[in-house]
């Protein structure tokens, strides 16, 4: 079953969705830490600020759960000329 994208525009979009991959994936933060072959403690401040880590990282955790990253254009109506970051 297709299910709808995330549009995810900021870091903290981006932190309950990860939690909600993950448990939807059946996994703890220990199951997933052990995966990646990093810490429990490791998964938790990925989890809670996603921002801090390098894109790689978050790249391996996608990977695990089964996501993979699209990305688009805004359209010129959702353009602006200020960053939401």
């Amino acid at each position: 079953m297709d299910r709808p994208p995330h549009t995810v525009r900021t870091p903290q979009q981006l932190a309950p969705l990860m939690r909600a991959f993950r448990r939807q994936a059946g996994l703890s933060q220990a199951q997933l830490a052990e995966r990646l072959g990093i810490s429990r403690q490791a998964v938790g401040a990925l989890e809670r600020d996603p921002a801090s880590a390098t894109f790689e990282r978050l790249m391996r955790v996608w990977a695990v759960l089964g996501l993979e990253i699209s990305l688009q254009q805004r359209s010129a109506r959702e353009n602006t000329s200020t960053s939401e970051w």
